[in-house]
């Protein structure tokens, strides 16, 4: 009689071992879950992707895909006014080497890609981008008559 009792008790301890032990894990779980769940969201972080070989058709869906439309191929003549108010920096494609795409609306118009060494007017042309800025000058060797920005990234 005491055997059976003991191997009762025995058993009986295992069961409420392995029910702490299930327990234990659902509540570590849950709390897990709980706090991952409520934390705040980080804002958004740009990258610099680095785009060495982005051919005109590569060029086309970038400008799709930060909403812009297709450059026009003549530009018109006009004395260039060199005020950022007239420009307006809507995307960035960055390589590494400082080469790449600017999305630039201009005069409140459409925003229309423009690759590094490209006219966006006459006497101006996009000197370099970089992950957040992009720079205008007169010529790719003269110094940057404007610096771009985009616009602060808010919480």
């Amino acid at each position: 009689m005491q055997k059976q009792f003991n191997q009762t008790q025995s058993s009986l301890w295992w069961q409420r071992g392995a029910t702490f032990i299930v327990a234990a894990l659902t509540a570590a779980s849950a709390t897990f879950w709980g706090l991952k769940l409520s934390a705040p969201v980080p804002p958004v972080q740009t990258v610099a992707v680095p785009a060495p070989g982005l051919e005109a058709s590569d060029a086309q869906a970038w400008v799709r895909l930060l909403g812009g439309q297709k450059a026009d191929a003549s530009p018109t003549p006009e004395a260039v006014d060199v005020s950022s108010s007239r420009f307006k920096l809507m995307g960035v494609v960055a390589g590494l080497s400082r080469h790449g795409y600017a999305l630039i609306a201009t005069d409140g118009k459409a925003a229309k890609p423009y690759r590094v060494g490209a006219s966006v007017e006459d006497g101006l042309v996009l000197k370099s981008v970089s992950p957040r800025s992009a720079e205008l000058a007169r010529t790719l060797e003269a110094p940057a008559g404007l610096t771009l920005e985009l616009p602060k990234l808010t919480p």
